[in-house]
């Protein structure tokens, strides 16, 4: 008589058991996406890497063409007196 309202009352118990079984796999697979970089988080941080360096190498050169004009302006009084 409980056999064919079985599968109804066990259907949760077998849901349960089912993400029992599987959640070291979800961990385990949730572990190596936080430890691996992803091809996107990798172009992501390439770009920021490469903005950076461009930004960097920006301000080196303003400063030294600040400089180079310094050089010049001094040069040229020296120059006159």
């Amino acid at each position: 008589m409980l056999l064919p309202v079985a599968p109804l009352l066990l259907g949760g118990c077998v849901r349960t058991a089912a993400s029992i079984v599987t959640f070291p796999v979800k961990a385990a697979s949730q572990g190596v996406d936080w430890a691996t970089t992803s091809q996107d988080e990798a172009d992501r941080n390439y770009g920021r890497k490469i903005r950076k360096q461009e930004a960097r190498e920006g301000r080196e050169a303003k400063k030294r063409a600040r400089e180079d004009a310094e050089r010049e302006r001094e040069a040229r009084r020296r120059y006159r007196d």
